[in-house]
């Protein structure tokens, strides 16, 4: 499913009219209509109390339009406008000349005490206030109405996102509405499916208001949410080479967890040949816990970790092998530094890229550039600060766009990690991964996931797909593990041990968990 910014849902508003004759009149009816179906089902209308928060742009007609259905089907709407009725323009004039004809309530807020006696007095709370274009702090009458909004524990739905949410980066805007359900239209927005606006959204729901598939589907659209990839069956008369050899450089004298957990998720991801290159001193002690890897123990430097005089066999290893992970746990001496750098120049397998790898060659990001064979780089927030040499803050501001920006300027797929992690690809598209929880916010959990992403492409999915599938699923295994453990406490071997449960429940419940968006999005 694609996710739009806010200004591509315009051209979409656009288009449903120029192309196909679907007035912004039939667009707002249904908009409104689909708010109404939720709250029909998940809550119920009949003799229920409602108050509708409007403003005065087409979010506030849309909720309008819900007072209407409300009203005439039974239930009783009160609404109350945070502006002056006569800033009403176009479709949302003609909607509030309609509800003033009927016996609906219709009053300007005047008073924190009216607010809180409407709310009071209320079953439930529709919030159509701003929409999503907001895009400055939330303040005076408005600030006031929302914090009552969330102080009085009443449902609430929200109109296509909830109010004080920006609806391209999901930036709660000073303060926003906590919904309980939220009901976006034509496609969700960016804003309903990043962190924090996914979580204010509540439970969400979607609704294409009557827009054709050629519209909400179009190749312009370049994001979109990371819906599931089925896996390449085992072939039966296979053997170990068939799901992939993959190279491992990584580790030091004191992190002896990354090397471990990266090489070894390989194999419980379903790869199948895992060498690991790690310093000689903690070979040994790494191969009592994972004697299913093959060790290639390395010359260290005094600091224990690799040294660059190991350079050449690597690269002769590399060439042996289908891809080539490096960087975990491999530490930031600067010997070992150089090594990372010299060997991205050289390798001419897929290179992933994770952890220290990724600071060493933030130092010389064209070597990135200049490689031909294809990239992968998996970094947290910090690491694609320093990637992009921007502040954190500045990132978090624009993740999607500094995604784009980055994976077109180096030619390399990068996996933007947290929550709801993103996945970017050189021609600008991204995927919002929507599986995973905050449990997984633990040490080592990034090492298993560049070892499933290699095992994906290992079982024979195109590096494109193996990327995004290995998100998927290192995430799909958290769950399973916080579901059986909860969410405190689990670790990196957690997920690690869940992985072959993982697969199994993957490839048996294939059409389930591609048919509903892994639960994150419900249409109407």
């Amino acid at each position: 499913m694609k996710v739009s910014t806010v200004a591509q849902m315009g051209n979409l508003d656009k288009s449903a009219t120029e192309e196909f004759s679907i007035s912004q009149d039939l667009l707002m009816e249904n908009a409104g209509q689909a708010v109404y179906f939720v709250i029909l089902k998940e809550f119920g209308v009949k003799n229920k109390r409602f108050v509708v928060f409007c403003g005065i742009g087409n979010n506030g007609g849309d909720g309008l339009v819900v007072a209407r259905k409300i009203h005439s089907n039974g239930g009783e709407a009160k609404v109350l406008l945070l502006d002056d009725e006569t800033k009403f323009k176009g479709i949302a004039k003609r909607n509030f000349e309609i509800v003033s004809k009927m016996p609906i309530e219709i009053s300007k807020v005047s008073s924190n005490e009216s607010i809180r006696a409407a709310i009071h007095n209320s079953d439930a709370i529709v919030d159509a206030i701003f929409g999503t274009g907001l895009t400055k702090k939330v303040s005076g009458t408005y600030k006031d109405v929302i914090q009552m909004i969330n102080e009085s524990e009443k449902t609430v739905f929200s109109v296509d996102i909830p109010s004080g949410i920006n609806g391209d980066t999901g930036e709660a805007m000073g303060i926003a509405v906590k919904a309980n359900y939220t009901i976006t239209f034509g496609l969700p927005k960016i804003g309903n499916m990043l962190y924090p606006g996914y979580e204010y959204c509540g439970k969400l729901y979607l609704s294409h208001i009557s827009f054709p598939p050629s519209l909400y589907n179009a190749d312009s659209i370049k994001v979109e949410i990371n819906n599931p990839v089925e896996l390449p069956k085992r072939d039966k008369n296979a053997h170990k080479g068939d799901f992939g050899e993959v190279l491992f450089i990584a580790g030091a004298s004191s992190y002896f967890g990354a090397p471990y957990f990266s090489a070894l998720s390989f194999l419980k991801a379903g790869g199948g040949y895992s060498r690991l290159a790690t310093p000689i001193s903690i070979s040994s002690f790494l191969a009592n816990k994972g004697s299913e890897i093959v060790f290639i123990p390395q010359r260290e430097t005094p600091s224990g970790s690799i040294a660059l005089k190991n350079k050449d066999e690597l690269l002769k290893l590399s060439e042996k092998v289908d891809m080539v992970v490096m960087g975990p746990g491999i530490s930031l001496n600067k010997e070992t530094q150089e090594l990372v750098r010299q060997l991205a120049q050289e390798i001419k397998r897929p290179l992933l890229i994770d952890g220290d790898g990724i600071t060493a060659i933030s130092k010389d990001i064209e070597i990135i550039k200049n490689r031909k064979a294809e990239t992968i780089l998996t970094p947290h927030m910090g690491e694609m600060s320093r990637i992009t040499k921007m502040e954190i803050s500045e990132v978090n501001k624009n993740k999607i766009g500094f995604l784009q920006r980055t994976a077109k300027e180096l030619n390399a797929m990068i996996v933007l990690k947290g929550a709801h992690s993103l996945i970017g690809y050189p021609d600008e598209t991204v995927f919002i991964n929507m599986s995973g929880n905050p449990g997984m916010a633990t040490a080592g959990s990034g090492d298993v996931l560049t070892g499933t992403i290699a095992a994906m492409f290992g079982l024979g999915l195109s590096l494109r797909d193996a990327v995004r599938m290995g998100v998927f699923l290192h995430g799909f295994s958290g769950d399973l593990a916080a579901a059986d453990k909860g969410e405190d406490g689990i670790t990196a071997q957690d997920i690690l041990d869940y992985l072959p449960a993982t697969l199994k429940r993957y490839r048996q419940d294939f059409d389930e968990i591609s048919g509903n968006f892994y639960e994150s999005i419900f249409l109407v």
